[in-house]
């Protein structure tokens, strides 16, 4: 699965080459701003899906005395550059198009109607190569996103491409590059709080008030407290905290009390690993997030 993941990279890669060097010298000759938006578009692709590949292959190494969680989190860390490659590429076009609105320029619709097809196809069959792996990986999510928003922004410059060719209405240029723009400023600006929240180490809206409930539903537990749950990459949801159990309590019975309890987290809120510390007196009064993360439970 990882291989035919890293070879659709390879080919999203090659195909996002060919689109921006047709719609930079198609941008050029034809004077569209929208065809150069799309190719500087494309063009941060490339970087991007070059990035993602590297962090694809890192992500395969094993754990180790150094990285003792593994490089899972390369994917996370490749999706929030991406995000803020998008944002500021995003900002920069719609700079460019309000440009255009005071200073029209001629174009050829023509010529612009021809590159735009190519970078329509190349698009479409980039966003289907990566459709498949956007389920599971918040990387490939990104860039799926990137080719379905280069694909809609390549129809809307074959659209605009005939109006311009038509009726030689170039105002539709500039309108397109932001609207194209805005589009993609929207899904960079979700994947990237996405990608910082699990960088962040924050909760993936798992209901701590159910969390406790599940813990203090085994009759050992008299108590929990100092409860941590962050997301650590994709697929895997972590949660450490500290439970009060009665005094005389062997090593034995509370192997089996953390699988039950790991077992019953991983089944109804998919918290994959479980870290649980046993004690007796100690935190008893402990609130169940501790009072310095300011938050009181």
């Amino acid at each position: 699965m990882k291989s035919n993941t890293s070879m659709r990279y390879l080919l999203t890669t090659l195909l996002n080459v060919i689109i921006t060097v047709a719609e930079f010298i198609g941008g050029f000759l034809s004077g569209s701003l929208a065809l150069l938006s799309d190719a500087i578009h494309n063009l941060s692709d490339v970087g991007s899906i070059l990035l993602a590949f590297i962090a694809n292959l890192i992500a395969k190494r094993k754990k180790n005395t150094r990285k003792t969680f593994g490089y899972e989190r390369a994917e996370t860390l490749a999706a929030f550059t991406n995000g803020v490659i998008l944002i500021v590429i995003s900002l920069y076009l719609i700079f460019e198009a309000c440009q255009r609105f005071s200073n029209p320029e001629p174009i050829k619709g023509k010529l612009m109607f021809w590159v735009s097809m190519i970078g329509l196809a190349g698009n479409l069959i980039s966003m289907l190569l990566m459709m498949k792996d956007a389920k599971g990986s918040l990387n490939a999510k990104a860039m799926f996103l990137n080719m379905a928003s280069d694909t809609l922004s390549s129809i809307a410059v074959v659209i605009g491409s005939v109006v311009i060719a038509v009726w030689n209405i170039t105002i539709v240029d500039p309108i397109l590059t932001i609207l194209a723009a805005a589009l993609l400023l929207r899904e960079a600006f979700k994947v990237t709080i996405k990608a910082a929240d699990i960088l962040m180490e924050g909760n993936p809206n798992v209901d701590l008030d159910q969390v406790k409930q599940i813990i203090t539903s085994f009759p050992e537990v008299i108590h929990v407290h100092h409860v941590h749950v962050w997301q650590y990459s994709d697929d895997m949801i972590m949660l450490d905290a500290h439970i009060n159990v009665a005094k005389g309590m062997q090593a034995e019975d509370l192997d089996k009390l953390y699988n039950a309890i790991q077992d019953k987290l991983n089944k109804e809120l998919h918290i994959s690993h479980v870290t649980l510390q046993a004690e007796c007196e100690r935190g008893r009064n402990e609130k169940m997030i501790s009072s310095n993360s300011g938050i009181q439970q």
